[in-house]
């Protein structure tokens, strides 16, 4: 059958389907339980959570469910030298998004204190807590931690943009490569080379990745029907990853709003920008991320843009401004169909059977 893959026996799992774990409060209990109960794997980003809300989190899962789940951190959480900014790189902010703030009435913020990464404590949780699954962005691990991490029964999952990069996770023992494909909505994963350069599709990426490593590789990006799966699977993947259908269903952390612009004509229409966290993520254009293009260099680095762009959010969705708001979202958004998780793994599992094995 078209689900025993290489992919599900690792993770043991029925059927090759991975969630998106989102970061940001978009992750949720229900969510990450529904798919994991249908027999996919159910995936939470933890990347802004203290160790101990990642333990309550692992606690309310497992209360959930006693499926595979994959949990999801990022090794690389600021691009801030030593998480500060100079006063410059403040004022320079400040003089681009005023008019914005002015906007929604509310006082420029404070210049962002300094940001201390909290990968290394996060790290030790998932030590701790040994999830099935551990999937990582923006980096490798050293092979110290790798050891560690398979002596706990851990599976370890690296996400790559391009092929060298698929070719430096093999290297450090990952047990998967997740390729991500520039049509994916989130954050683009790289590490070795800027964001802006990983312009490769799901499909090619795939293809390359396939073509030089050996582990496993879980297509990410573009996939959203029986027909993206079984295109994935074709082409050589042993999984697949999906994220914006999955945001989209009501189970998620997307507040209404949010996922009712999934669903919109407005969808159609998807920007990569650094406006609003200072990284590279695509998300459903908007007039904040069209009018930035051009000024980057007048971005604080990721984090503290995230932090100096919070209140303005914040203000914007209670002013319902949603053209000032960035709705993460991949370029496959206009062909969703379902609110309910339930429902949307049901079509995933129907779909490709039909196509798989007619």
């Amino acid at each position: 059958m078209w689900y025993n893959t290489k992919a599900t026996e690792l993770l043991g799992i029925q059927y090759p389907i991975m969630q998106g774990p989102f970061g940001g409060n978009l992750s949720s209990v229900e969510l990450v339980a529904t798919v994991s109960n249908m027999g996919g794997l159910g995936g939470y980003g933890a990347y802004t959570m203290s160790p101990g809300d990642i333990y309550e989190i692992d606690k309310q899962i497992r209360t959930a469910t006693n499926k595979p789940y994959n949990l999801n951190l990022w090794v690389s959480d600021t691009d801030a030298p030593d998480g500060t900014i100079t006063d410059a790189q403040y004022e320079q902010a400040k003089q681009l998004f005023q008019p914005y703030f002015e906007e929604t009435g509310i006082p420029l913020p404070e210049k962002p204190a300094p940001f201390k990464s909290r990968f290394e404590n996060q790290l030790q949780v998932v030590m701790d807590i040994r999830p099935k699954v551990f999937s990582f962005m923006f980096g490798t691990l050293p092979q110290d931690i790798m050891e560690q991490l398979r002596k706990h029964g851990i599976r370890t999952v690296g996400a790559a943009t391009t092929l060298d990069e698929a070719i430096a996770l093999e290297a450090s023992g990952v047990d998967m490569i997740i390729a991500s494909g520039f049509e994916a909505g989130g954050h683009r994963p790289s590490f070795l080379a800027p964001a802006e350069q990983s312009t490769i599709g799901t499909f090619v990426l795939l293809q390359l990745i396939k073509n030089k490593v050996k582990v496993p590789v879980i297509a990410a990006g573009g996939i959203a029907n029986g027909r993206g799966i079984a295109g994935a699977l074709t082409l050589g993947a042993d999984a697949v990853q999906i994220g914006t259908a999955f945001l989209a269903t009501d189970e998620s952390g997307a507040f209404p709003a949010y996922r009712e612009a999934l669903f919109s004509d407005a969808a159609k229409y998807t920007t990569l920008s650094r406006a609003f966290t200072g990284r590279f993520g695509r998300g459903i254009t908007t007039r904040l991320a069209t009018e930035f293009s051009g000024n980057e260099k007048m971005f604080l680095p990721f984090p503290l843009q995230t932090t100096f762009m919070s209140p303005l959010r914040k203000a914007a969705i209670e002013q319902q401004k949603w053209d000032m708001v960035l709705f993460w979202g991949g370029q496959i958004a206009p062909i969703l169909k379902h609110t309910k998780a339930a429902r949307l793994m049901e079509s995933l599992i129907e779909e490709t059977t039909q196509i798989m094995n007619p």
